[in-house]
């Protein structure tokens, strides 16, 4: 097994600004899954705000093995930097045929940066089926600022996934995607951890940047989502090429010219 931290591509943190998420399906050996059932089954303790990642979890644990793994360590860094700080953790349970599922919702009602974002990690210990009411997002919605549950009302977007993995996955989201738990029809509870972080350092070129100026990275970015709408695509896509521009520090970049020809200030060119 490789011990030094696998970095994300170009590619693929692109494919997280155009979607919100990264997924890692099954990357996490079944020893810290059994670990982590029994874990969060009996609770975890609480990790004060703003703890270096570090220094957050002890070696013992679950949560420790989980983070070393060269993997999620390297996708970690790769969006949120070296060292960043514990912003909160918590045990997610689904009971058994519950009978209802939670409303579609943003989890950073007050989170508007343009230049920076958390990410939250979800790690699922063992298999998610349909019946178990994996978790439900809308991708390419993370951009869109709401207010909590301003959309709680809404049950269903063209587009939207409701998670079904094998055990030892683990997703990567943008702070501010949309998505919320559905409910459990076996008779099994569902158990699912997460971990907010937030960055240290400027979130600018922490990946491997190798294939920086490929054309897949420009075709992730022009992704659309079938809960779009033509002019609302526009929208999307626009806060997508800030994103990416405060991210690689390229001012340059665009997708079909849609943030330079907003940014044109032809009065402010001086003329000397």
């Amino acid at each position: 097994m490789p011990t030094s931290k696998q970095l994300l591509t170009s590619v693929q943190v692109a494919r997280f600004v155009a979607h919100g998420y990264l997924r890692l399906d099954g990357v996490v050996p079944q020893e810290i899954n059994e670990r982590a059932v029994t874990t969060l089954a009996e609770g975890i303790p609480e990790v004060s705000y703003g703890t270096p990642l570090s220094g957050a979890f002890a070696q013992d644990t679950f949560i420790h093995g989980l983070l070393a793994l060269p993997v999620v360590a390297g996708a970690v860094e790769s969006l949120v930097g070296p060292e960043p700080t514990v912003d909160h953790h918590a045990v997610h349970v689904r009971e058994p045929h519950e009978g209802h599922a939670q409303a579609l919702h943003g989890d950073a009602i007050i989170d508007v940066r343009p230049d920076a974002f958390d990410i939250q990690l979800m790690y699922y210990p063992h298999e998610v089926t349909a019946q178990m009411g994996g978790t439900l997002s809308v991708p390419g919605s993370h951009l869109r600022r709401i207010n909590e549950t301003d959309i709680g009302r809404v049950q269903n977007l063209r587009g939207q996934t409701r998670l079904t993995c094998p055990a030892g996955t683990v997703v990567l989201v943008h702070h501010g995607i949309w998505h919320g738990g559905r409910r459990n029809d076996t008779a099994h509870r569902r158990y699912m951890y997460k971990l907010r972080l937030n960055p240290t350092v400027p979130q600018v070129r922490l990946w491997e940047t190798s294939d920086l100026h490929a054309q897949a990275v420009t075709a992730e970015l022009n992704t659309y989502f079938p809960w779009y709408e033509q002019a609302t695509a526009r929208l999307e896509i626009y806060n997508r090429v800030l994103l990416w521009r405060a991210l690689t520090g390229d001012e340059s970049f665009d997708v079909e010219y849609w943030v330079t020809r907003v940014s044109n200030r032809p009065t402010l060119r001086s003329h000397a």
